[in-house]
C-alpha cells in the first residue's frame, strides 16, 4: 500500500491523474468499465490479493480489443530477477520495474510507452 502511495504522489506532483485500485481483480473491474483509451498507462503490482497482476494483465490482453492489446501494462515489483522480468513480460506487461520506486525511471518508462 505504501508504494502505491509513492507511485499516486510521484505521479500526481507530475501532473498525471492516477486512480488506484487494492487488488487485481478491481484493477480489472475499473479498466473494463471505462471508455477505451480512458487510461493511458496501467502500473500493475504483481502481488495483490484475490488476483495478482499476472493474472489480470492476461485478461487484459485477451479482450480482443486494440485497447486492452496495445494499453502499456507496467510491472511493479519489489523482485528484480530475470525470471520475474519473463514473466512479466509473457503475461503481456510492457515493462517492468522495481520497487521501491526510482522517480526518473518510472518517468522515462512512461515517456517511452506513452506516444
Amino acid at each position: 500500500e505504501i508504494n502505491r502511495e509513492i507511485a499516486q504522489t510521484l505521479l500526481e506532483m507530475n501532473d498525471f491523474f492516477v486512480e488506484t485500485a487494492g487488488n487485481g481483480q478491481i484493477a480489472l473491474q475499473m479498466f473494463c468499465k471505462k471508455e477505451p483509451f480512458y487510461y493511458d498507462a496501467i502500473l500493475m503490482d504483481i502481488r495483490m490479493p484475490i488476483m495478482d497482476g499476472f493474472q489480470s494483465t492476461k485478461i487484459i490482453r485477451g479482450m480482443g480489443n486494440e485497447y486492452a492489446k496495445n494499453i502499456p501494462i507496467i510491472a511493479m515489483t519489489a523482485n528484480d530477477f530475470n525470471d520475474d522480468i519473463d514473466n512479466a513480460k509473457c503475461a503481456g506487461m510492457n515493462a517492468h520495474l522495481t520497487k521501491p520506486i526510482e522517480s526518473d525511471i518510472l518517468f522515462h518508462t512512461l515517456n517511452i510507452l506513452i506516444v
